[in-house]
């Protein structure tokens, strides 16, 4: 009988690793997931709740050219950034976006290092999503004229409360965050529809708005050249209205299967997608240009300047002084709930990206393919990230531009490259193009706020440390998703093992002939005293990508200079040896002995090969691995080496 306390961890474990939180498909192989415009709902969390502070950003930026600015930001959205992708998603129907597209143009270590530094602005993006999301919601309650005055100067505990409330929905699933989200998206458009019509009422009755207006703007800038060359300078702080494409992509596992969709082509999801970037983008420039033109018109400029009435709240301010503090208040709840809840599509598409590369890469540990533990690391993470801060907002705005711009960027190269490698010239030029708007805009942001690329090398760097650390770590692990035999192998492995032990003679698939074999097999003889008529196999790896962390492993059986071969692939020689003498056991009940030479050279240059290169120290590495393995000695498939 186990003792009392031994149940407990094993229901929490069982609890966080609980497979069926947050998947894509369902078990019984119907119809899973969500419709389209729900999960557009998810990443319009993010995008659409921009619109909270949008428009001050505009009219700061731009005065009384920020209409002006604001339709250059939506003819970048509606003719540069939808058809980007609309691309990525049919060729990255799976959720990762740009980052596959441009892993499969760069092989072994080179593309994994490629991935670990996107993975790291993805990071900058959706981490700075929740963390500065969160403070801004704070922010918004705290200058609600009935907020209490006790709750200034509590920016920090009140972000980490909504912090830690955002994390306990994950951890109960996708299901009911999808239709919080639905329900705030909804909701949050529709009063700023309201104010937007209101507002327009106001200056249809009261032109001299108009006028006065006009008058500013042509005072300010007379010639429409000078307009346009100023729009385009001040471009780069509007392009947050840019930032909900990059987590629609994100969340596309989300999107519910149809029938005759496959892993390869999930058309249905695909079609999906579509619609879902293009219906969101859509939305969104329309809410953008007709926000920016109320907000600027009836607004004086000064309100928008740091510490007046409007500066980050431009739509918050026009609902209460046209429709009173009643109106303004919901709107503002509105306001905090969709900006609190925009962390949602930020750590949804996180939850998708993590999963789908690290541990794959052996880069970060197993249980990180589950969803409960991702969600309290990347929990722990934004609380750090807000404590550091102190819950600015501006402090994080710079950090979360380059994230967006960097990821928009990469976006845009990697579908000029799929254009031109399919001879589609006109889409490649235009994707060419837009690749350069993208490119203009990153750099003229990092330029003006260095500090957001420092916060996005800080992320980077800290991926790539954990990742390559945890590779060192996992490095002996059974690195086989599967081991299986052909027929000409398992005749091999039974006529070799007849007496119920199998001899296999470890041998580099690099000299291969008849004078090699006899060489190798005398030395055998000679080192490890295995009877000279006694049956043996040579077992040869391959080494494939030495990047990639496991595979299937396939293994063939041949006959050459009248020699039993085993033959293989893998990315690690020492791996592939231990996991194909485990599966010989396990399957054919026979003991496999394998037969090593010592390897020369440097054994701590060795040990960085078998890391980095599948190669370096062999016998004492597939030993190793073995005793990991099998902690049952008896059960042990033997090592020799001489």
């Amino acid at each position: 009988m186990k003792a009392p306390g031994t149940t407990v961890p094993s229901r929490l474990r069982q609890w966080l690793t609980d497979g069926s939180v947050g998947q894509e498909h369902s078990s019984s192989g119907g119809k899973a997931g969500a419709t389209w415009w729900q999960v557009m709902c998810l990443s319009g969390l993010d995008y659409f709740s921009t619109l909270g502070y949008q428009p001050a950003i505009a009219a700061l930026a731009a005065g009384a050219l920020a209409p002006l600015a604001t339709l250059i930001l939506v003819a970048v959205t509606l003719c540069a950034a939808l058809p980007v992708y609309r691309r990525v998603a049919t060729e990255s129907p799976h959720g990762q976006g740009s980052i596959a597209m441009l892993e499969r143009l760069m092989p072994h270590w080179k593309g994994k290092v490629f991935v670990l530094v996107l993975l790291g602005f993805a990071a900058t993006d959706f981490m700075i999503t929740a963390t500065l999301s969160a403070a801004d919601a704070s922010a918004h309650l705290i200058e609600n004229p009935f907020t209490p005055e006790w709750f200034t100067g509590k920016q920090v505990p009140i972000t980490l409360v909504l912090l830690i409330l955002l994390g306990a929905l994950f951890l109960r699933g996708f299901t009911e965050v999808i239709w919080i989200a639905v329900t705030l998206v909804f909701s949050f458009l529709a009063l700023n529809l309201v104010i937007i019509v209101v507002s327009a009422a106001s200056i249809i009755e009261n032109p001299v708005s108009i006028t006065r207006w006009l008058d500013s703007l042509f005072t300010a800038h007379g010639d429409p050249l000078m307009m346009l060359l100023v729009c385009l300078i001040v471009f780069p702080k509007l392009a947050l209205g840019l930032s909900g494409f990059e987590t629609g992509v994100a969340v596309m596992p989300q999107i519910a299967s149809a029938p005759g969709d496959t892993e390869a082509n999930p058309a249905a999801r695909i079609r999906g997608a579509k619609k879902l970037l293009t219906t969101a983008a859509l939305i969104m420039s329309g809410f953008l240009v007709l926000s920016s033109i109320v907000t600027t018109v009836l607004i004086p400029a000064q309100e928008f300047q740091p510490g007046g009435a409007a500066n980050g709240r431009a739509l918050s301010w026009l609902a209460h002084h046209l429709m009173g503090d009643a109106f303004g208040t919901a709107y503002d709840l509105s306001t905090i709930l969709i900006l609190w809840f925009a962390g949602a599509s930020a750590l949804a598409g996180m939850l998708n990206l993590i999963p789908r590369y690290l541990p794959r890469f052996g880069m970060a540990p197993a249980w990180a393919s589950a969803v409960r533990p991702l969600v309290l690391v990347l929990l722990l993470v934004a609380i750090a990230i807000t404590i550091h801060f102190e819950a600015s907002v501006d402090a994080q705005g710079a950090a979360y531009a380059t994230g967006v711009l960097v990821l928009m960027s990469s976006a845009a190269i990697a579908v000029t490259i799929s254009a031109r490698r399919r001879g589609e010239k006109g889409k490649a030029l235009l994707f060419g193009a837009t690749s350069l708007v993208f490119a203009y805009t990153t750099i003229a942001n990092c330029v003006e706020r260095p500090d957001g690329l420092k916060i996005a090398a800080f992320f980077i760097a800290a991926v790539l440390l954990v990742s390559l650390l945890s590779r060192f770590r996992r490095s002996t692990e059974l690195r086989a998703t599967s081991v299986r035999f052909d027929e000409p192998a398992v005749a091999i492995i039974r006529q070799a093992g007849s007496a119920g032990l199998l001899r296999l003679i470890a041998h580099e698939p690099v000299k291969t002939s008849k004078r090699r074999y006899i060489h190798k097999h005398q030395h055998a003889v000679l080192a490890s005293h295995i009877p000279q008529r006694a049956p043996v196999a040579f077992l040869e790896i391959k080494v494939s990508d030495y990047s990639d962390f496991a595979q299937d492993i396939e293994v063939r059986g041949i006959t050459r200079h009248g020699q039993w071969i085993l033959e293989a692939t893998a990315p690690s020689v020492s791996t592939a040896i231990a996991a194909i003498a485990m599966a010989i056991r396990d399957d054919y009940e026979v003991m496999p002995h394998i037969y090593f030479r010592w390897t020369e050279g440097n054994p701590l240059l060795n040990l960085a090969k078998f890391i980095f290169l599948g190669q370096g120290e062999i016998a004492p590495l597939t030993r190793e691995v073995l005793r990991e393995a099998e902690p049952n000695l008896q059960r042990r498939p033997w090592v020799h080496v001489g």
